[in-house]
């Protein structure tokens, strides 16, 4: 009859290998013949004549079974509150750890360097949670971002752009360019279960570009061309913008050369109902009308797949024209952290 190993004592257990290996190798027993005299199961006794001839008596001392000190033990709210604020002020690649953002390891590493504590990940997940954390897609912003000039144009720039349009009754426009194109983006359809449904494309790619600008009253206006954006078609863009506006306008811009153009700089100087201002460089999520061109990417082609750049132009019309249609959709625009400054 089989017995529970895991109630004997660690001496009873190292005697009960020591007897199944000298029965088998000395006696000449059978290995099923063993363990029914020694109450184990023929697998252990297997194993334990493995371990023998791998590595004699010596391989037969047990392994300390449980946690170990220190593993799996729960952090104090002191230690949660430090693991917190490490982790809120400050990136892995600052501590000098080898991962770019906060992940579950880094967490798991984190504390076990600080305090010397192992957790699986599962547990570390758990923590996460419990803070309050969750996972995320990262914003991504170019190094060459400069974080003082950013904050200057929320705290400074900006709040008097935005004061002295009111005073003169202006409209504030969000100028930026996109292009558009006839593949997929992250669509999704029901289909049975385990059946991948297929979406045909064209094995030709087709791009057309669009200018757009959008208000935090929910107005849009835009302009698609072909080939690249130029001072021409940027004159031709905010020439109309202020003909369809009442009042003076106001444009707030990235720095792509061409709105810096001389002609550019020339033809705004002659007009006195339009002022030129632009973000900080390598800012787009400053950038109000940088939400419409996920938009559009992301919905443009969600119900008809273009198989010729006029059908993609088409696509790109009609999708805009819905858009400006839907005051509260654009103005929603102006929701996210990054630009709710200008909501």
């Amino acid at each position: 009859m089989k017995g529970d190993g895991r109630k004997l004592s660690s001496a009873e257990q190292l005697l009960q290998r020591q007897n199944a290996v000298n029965m088998f190798f000395e006696e000449g027993y059978s290995k099923t013949d063993i363990a029914l005299a020694l109450g184990a199961s023929r697998q252990n006794v297997c194993r334990w004549c493995d371990l023998y001839e791998e590595g004699g008596l010596e391989a037969l001392q047990l392994v300390r079974r449980g946690r170990r000190p220190g593993e799996q033990a729960k952090l104090s709210w002191t230690q949660c509150g430090n693991i917190v604020t490490i982790i809120r002020e400050n990136t892995p690649d600052q501590l000098r750890m080898p991962f770019v953002l906060w992940t579950a390891a880094a967490v798991r590493d984190l504390i076990q360097r600080k305090f010397k504590i192992t957790f699986h990940i599962r547990t570390v997940r758990k923590y996460l949670k419990k803070w309050e954390f969750t996972p995320q897609k990262p914003i991504k912003k170019a190094w060459q971002q400069s974080g003082p000039a950013v904050q200057r144009w929320l705290k400074e720039e900006y709040p008097a752009i935005a004061k002295q349009a009111k005073d003169e009754g202006a409209t504030i426009y969000w100028v930026d360019e996109v292009g558009a194109t006839n593949q997929v983006n992250a669509q999704r359809g029901y289909a049975p279960k385990g059946e991948t449904p297929e979406l045909k494309k064209s094995g030709k790619k087709y791009r057309i570009n669009m200018i757009s600008a959008v208000t935090n009253k929910g107005e849009l206006r835009f302009m698609c061309y072909t080939a690249t954006m130029t001072q021409s078609k940027f004159i031709l863009f905010l020439s109309k913008l202020v003909k369809s506006t009442e009042g003076p306008v106001v444009v707030i811009t990235d720095n792509l050369p061409v709105h810096h153009g001389k002609r550019v700089k020339s033809w705004v100087v002659e007009q006195p109902n339009l002022r030129l201002e632009f973000i900080p460089g390598y800012s787009p999520e400053l950038n109000a009308d940088e939400y419409l061109n996920r938009d559009l990417k992301k919905n443009v082609n969600t119900r008809r797949m273009p198989r010729t750049i006029a059908e993609l132009k088409a696509n790109v019309i009609s999708f805009m024209r819905s858009i400006q249609k839907q005051p509260e959709r654009i103005m929603s625009y102006f929701n996210g952290r990054h630009i709710a400054y200008a909501a």
